[in-house]
């Protein structure tokens, strides 16, 4: 909540005391018709009201004041609407890029079990081609070598 300087708190609430007494044509101004970070399409809202609000400035003290802290507290209604439409927004949209990461994350896990088992079966393929080459090499052995050491120790 912003704070607000003793001159704004007197334009606004003119029954205000405070240590600083504004000038007599002051005492009584309206609220600020300017409301910050409000939506321009609030304006129109906001203008109807200050209509209504700005023909019964003759009244006394009392209705004045309670006008405007009706005022103020429409203000705050308007704003905390805007606070909450701008927050519902970005929770859909914080919610819709979620949605997308998680089906990201989803098919990254499917490409990851994917290359797990390509892994796997190239692991037991290369395993598969290991026992054949020592099966190779022994038969080699046995048939070339084995038969070179016997035939001369027969001569």
């Amino acid at each position: 909540m912003s704070e607000r300087s003793p001159e704004a708190v007197k334009k606004i609430i003119p029954f205000a005391k405070d240590t600083y007494a504004p000038p007599a044509k002051d005492l009584y101004a309206p609220p600020p018709k300017d409301i910050p970070f409000a939506h321009k399409r609030d304006a129109a809202k906001r203008d109807a009201a200050n209509v209504k609000r700005d023909v019964g400035n003759d009244g006394d003290p009392v209705d004045r004041s309670g006008q405007a802290i009706v005022a103020l507290l429409q203000q705050a209604a308007e704003t905390a609407s805007g606070n909450c439409d701008r927050a519902m927004d970005l929770a859909h949209k914080l919610s819709m890029q979620l949605r997308v990461a998680e089906e990201r994350v989803r098919e990254l896990e499917s490409d990851m079990r994917h290359y797990q088992d390509r892994a796997q079966r190239a692991e037991e393929r290369a395993q598969r081609a290991e026992k054949w080459l020592v099966r190779i090499y022994k038969d080699v052995e046995e048939k070339f070598f084995e038969e070179k050491k016997a035939a001369p120790e027969q001569r």
